[in-house]
């Protein structure tokens, strides 16, 4: 069966009218035989190649899947390969011959395709390059200015399965004498632009620009940040750079941590979750910063400003690191330790050598384990040295010891997260002593009376207790299965034994259940797996990266510690100010070695739109990289009354928002958001109430959002 989208399946596509063109009457010129032949004749080999590779899959998949034989690490790659295999058939079911992008026509040699994923025929021939290759960066970075080999270059506008239109781009005009039919790239990539938005970020890929491209295909060593001002197409850059990544770096692969995408609100999430599985990747993580910590579900945004500004200061995330160093307190007496074997001492310098055990890289709950295993095996050696005293039993009596595990809860105290921040907030001293950079009063004002009542402010701070501290009951859990482990033991030696006695062979054979290798396999415990957004991730992307505080940042670079970032942003629309440059504002929370990429092109949002929203943000950010836009709508920016709100809403003909009017109950097409929550977000329709009531910041956010109207309405 053809796949959905796929020509086979469309009425222009029938018996009597094969063809894959399908453009509008007043297109008609473009369907030339001399212009399109050469495409009908290769589509129809991709699409003889699509049914047999969807054929192929099909048959490995439905193999794979009823394979039963594998176990262990076989039936992992096993699954793995279902999981590849079954991705890659729904990227060929969706979109079928609207995987071609377009083509390139260079100097020397054929036409080479360009898709989404790269396609051979059973015999090897390449029908379809895939767009991150090598192979296809001309397609997308070749200008008048350098060619990069190219004669030509063609791009398909699908829909249905057939090619309603396309724009060839020519840098050798000579070649193309006499078509000037299909020579209308700007005014076909113009009118994409002015297309009428859904609620998901539309498909882009066949219409990255040259200086978006150059940054898809940077390197992913060290933070690359992205800047630029409003409709730039910073969030398109940074999903397909992602998809690059993971294509083209093998060391980002998932294997490796993979890639996490932290964006700005939930709203924004919805809109960008189509782009990664467009592209063919279906295993990124995505989330807000909210996301990585559980309390951030339902925690409310920090109604002092003076507090939200001290608990954003990096000293913050360090004082929870002093905050742990407090219940880690090295014994400077020592103790008694009575066995059943005899008594044996435990010296400062015993408790010494146990502390120095403890991986300075695991968490201080982990860590305890560590120390406890450490003071068990000195006080084996002393106990069981002439060798009298049986090792195992040795150790569970020591597990049994009330004094030693009372001196060590004291010395390595278990400690839950929630209650380290919140002694913090509830004991002034401890606050004193972790953050000796806060004053008397401002260590008075972080005080509260309910020490969990958590604030967005809160989680930086929550979630470095969970990165230094780890599991509370990491010890009771793994002292259940201990205990199940050696109930398991001690049951498979009464079975072994009872094999043993009875075990008439020559060879003795059942002896050989005794062995060390039988002792390896039970002693194999599962370790449950973390929090899949706990990292560390081998590249994260950040966008809306303005916004970030510095204790916000801490977070982010505990999860990425090779640095490999895609830092996303525009210091003018930062809510809380701006004023350093981007390398020194990341150099100052921990990053080295920036980079720094602009876009200084608007596609998104039109040129009246643009002329009223720039003097906006000049008196805020006199610097602010404010983008030209490329594009004019024809409509003018309309100013009224609020009276008017209600009409405006109904003749919207796309999708809307209204900001600053909480009270309106939005529609299917029509949305009310604040202007925090629109940035990153495009509306056919903005309609702004009261806009001088908003900081310019939020005024010029909320205009830019505007990608074919605004309107500006007055209570």
């Amino acid at each position: 069966m053809p796949p959905e989208n796929s020509p086979e399946n469309s009425p222009e596509n029938s018996p009597e009218n094969s063809t894959v063109f399908a453009l509008p009457s007043d297109l008609v010129a473009k369907t030339d035989p001399a212009l399109v032949a050469d495409d009908e004749a290769h589509f129809a080999v991709i699409a003889a190649g699509l049914a047999e590779t969807v054929t192929e899959l099909e048959q490995r998949l439905d193999a794979a899947q009823h394979d039963s034989s594998r176990h262990g690490t076989a039936a992992l790659e096993r699954d793995q390969e279902v999981h590849r295999v079954t991705a890659r058939l729904r990227a060929l079911r969706r979109f079928g011959l609207d995987l071609c992008l377009g083509r390139m026509d260079p100097v020397d040699g054929e036409s080479i395709y360009v898709g989404r994923l790269g396609l051979t025929d059973p015999k090897g021939d390449r029908l379809l390059v895939d767009w991150r290759s090598p192979a296809a960066e001309p397609f997308f970075g070749a200008t008048h200015a350098d060619p990069m080999g190219l004669v030509s270059r063609r791009r398909y506008r699908w829909a249905g399965g057939v090619i309603t239109d396309y724009w060839d781009e020519v840098f050798d005009p000579e070649a193309f004498a006499g078509h000037a039919a299909a020579l209308d790239d700007q005014s076909a990539f113009i009118a994409t632009l002015g297309e009428t938005r859904t609620d998901r970020m539309r498909d882009v890929l066949g219409t990255i620009a040259a200086d978006q491209d150059a940054i898809v295909r940077a390197s992913s060593r060290g933070p690359l940040v992205v800047d630029g001002g409003p409709g730039t197409g910073k969030t398109v850059v940074a999903l397909h750079r992602t998809a690059y990544l993971l294509y083209a770096d093998p060391r980002l692969g998932h294997r490796r941590g993979g890639v996490l995408v932290v964006g700005p609100h939930r709203p924004y999430l919805a809109y960008v979750s189509d782009v990664l599985p467009s592209l063919g990747e279906e295993g990124v993580r995505t989330c807000t910063l909210r996301d990585l910590v559980p309390e951030g579900a339902t925690a409310d945004d920090e109604a002092d400003p003076v507090v939200a500004g001290l608990k954003a200061d990096a000293r913050m995330v360090a004082a929870v690191g002093r905050a742990v160093k407090v219940y880690e307190e090295l014994p400077t007496e020592g103790m008694e330790v009575e066995t059943p074997w005899g008594d044996a001492w435990l010296s400062p310098a015993d408790w010494a050598e146990a502390f120095e055990a403890a991986d300075a890289d695991v968490p201080h709950n982990v860590a305890r384990e560590e120390v406890r295993d450490a003071l068990h095996d000195i006080l084996v050696d002393k106990v069981s040295g002439d060798g009298e005293a049986p090792e195992q039993q040795v150790r569970r009596e020591l597990l049994r010891n009330a004094g030693l595990a009372t001196a060590l809860d004291a010395a390595w105290t278990l400690i839950d997260p929630l209650d380290l921040v919140g002694d913090l907030f509830s004991v002034p001293a401890f606050l004193r002593h972790c953050a000796p950079h806060l004053t008397p009063d401002e260590v008075r004002l972080l005080q509260r009376d309910d020490p969990t009542a958590w604030t967005t402010s809160d989680l930086p701070l929550l979630d470095a207790a969970r990165q230094l501290l780890g599991d509370p009951d990491i010890g009771r859990k793994r002292r259940r299965q201990e205990a199940e482990r050696e109930a398991r033991r001690e049951e498979m030696a009464d079975v072994v034994s009872t094999l043993v006695e009875h075990d008439d062979s020559e060879m003795m054979l059942m002896s050989m259940l005794r062995g060390q290798d039988l002792q390896g396999a039970l002693d194999d415990v599962q370790v449950p797996a973390p929090d899949e957004l706990a990292g560390p991730f081998a590249h994260v992307v950040v966008d809306e990266a303005q916004e970030l505080t510095d204790a916000e940042w801490q977070m982010v670079l505990s999860r990425c510690p090779s640095r490999s970032l895609t830092v996303v942003g525009d210091r003018a629309q930062s809510r809380a100010g701006f004023h350093e440059g981007w390398e020194e504002r990341l150099q100052r929370v921990g990053m080295t070695g920036v980079r720094r990429a602009s876009l200084t092109v608007n596609y998104r949002t039109p040129e009246e739109v643009m002329a009223e929203a720039e003097p906006v943000i000049r008196t805020a950010v006199p610097d602010a990289n404010v983008p030209t836009s490329v594009r004019s709508s024809g409509i003018p920016v309309h100013h009224g009354t609020v009276d008017e709100l209600d009409e405006v809403v109904a003749g919207c003909e796309g999708i809307g928002v209204v900001i600053g009017a909480p009270e309106l109950t939005g529609t299917e097409r029509v949305r009310s958001l604040t202007a925090e929550l629109a940035k990153g977000l495009e509306f056919d329709l903005v309609v702004i109430v009261d806009a001088g009531a908003l900081t310019p910041v939020d005024r010029y956010v909320a205009m830019t959002r505007a990608t074919q109207r605004l309107v500006l309405l007055e209570r």
